[in-house]
């Protein structure tokens, strides 16, 4: 995997559920990179009840889901936090028939659109939203997450 060498994309990856067959930094670098080339972000791997928490606080809504995304700022530059649930991921991609891998790409990019203002509110938002993931996870030769 390759970063563009004029990225100025910093990122922060934190375990706070540990590390044991989760992406390396290197990797979510690859992901996040390939959607957003500056910025300040950070990436929280989180545990099931965090995830929760942090679903039922911000979004009012009581479960742990795969992806959430906290945008801060988007001028001068992007800044956020994405926090994803490895419990989630995996339960998804077992039960959507997908590599791991190619699944946590499809979210970090999701999440690093949501940081961006793209949104899938309406059909036409997520119409446009889904065909941008698609090309940025071919550019990166996953497979159409929405096939």
């Amino acid at each position: 995997m390759e970063e563009a060498p004029d990225s100025r994309l910093r990122l922060c990856v934190q375990y706070a559920c540990g590390r044991a067959g989760l992406p390396t930094l290197r990797q979510f670098r690859h992901w996040a990179g390939a959607a957003l080339l500056a910025g300040e972000v950070t990436i929280r791997l989180v545990s099931p009840a965090e995830g929760r928490a942090l679903n039922k606080t911000y979004r009012n809504r009581d479960y742990a889901t795969n992806v959430l995304s906290f945008p801060y700022e988007t001028v001068p530059e992007i800044q956020g936090d994405l926090a994803i649930c490895p419990e989630v991921v995996a339960r998804e991609a077992a039960e959507q028939g997908k590599n791991p891998d190619a699944h946590y790409a499809h979210l970090v990019i999701h999440g690093m659109l949501h940081l961006q203002g793209w949104d899938h509110e309406s059909d036409a938002e997520a119409f446009r939203m889904e065909a941008r993931e698609r090309e940025i996870l071919a550019r990166l030769d996953y497979p159409d997450p929405y096939v």
